[in-house]
């Protein structure tokens, strides 16, 4: 059952990561947007309409998680190769989600168990990502490339934070 309207929103979302990502790498700050609002439509509206016909699953849930983690680390990538924001950011955001999953024994099936600053860190992720971009595509000249590449610190440092928090709980789950 992983045909769904919802995993085809999902799927699309997937499809627009790298030109979005090289959009953004390119500073083709339009494109960029336009193919951000595409992932950003798609991203709030698979989980309803999942919901509406009733085709949750895990699978699901991992093709969607996975897909944002991929989606928001090639824009980071992006913004990351033009120096507005840490190299640090991207790879941490797919570190910090294959520690998510193999802690969530998704891969076996199960529900993705998520934190409290895990949630926060991943709506950050989009956020920071998508400042740059509508803000240059619609020619807004506030925040400045410093407070940009100063929240992605913050971001690193919560998403280190995060990913112990996470290692410790495991730890502390073994016998």
């Amino acid at each position: 059952m992983w045909r769904t309207w919802a995993n085809l929103l999902t799927l699309l979302r997937l499809l627009v990561a790298i030109p979005c990502g090289v959009a953004a790498w390119q500073g083709s700050w339009t494109l960029a947007a336009a193919l951000l609002t595409v992932a950003i439509v798609t991203d709030l509206l698979d989980g309803p309409v999942a919901r509406r016909f009733n085709h949750q699953t895990p699978l699901g849930g991992l093709l969607d998680h996975t897909t944002d983690a991929v989606f928001i680390s090639l824009v980071l990538a992006g913004l990351a190769a033009r120096g507005l924001v840490s190299l640090w950011l991207p790879a941490l955001v797919m570190a910090a989600f294959i520690q998510y999953t193999l802690d969530s024994k998704a891969l076996r099936g199960q529900q993705l168990r998520s934190s409290w600053l895990g949630r926060s860190n991943g709506v950050a992720y989009f956020v920071l990502g998508s400042i740059p971009i509508y803000t240059r595509a619609l020619q807004i000249a506030w925040p400045t490339d410093a407070v940009i590449f100063a929240l992605s610190w913050v971001l690193v440092t919560t998403t280190v934070i995060s990913m112990a928090d996470r290692l410790w709980a495991w730890r502390a789950s073994r016998p």
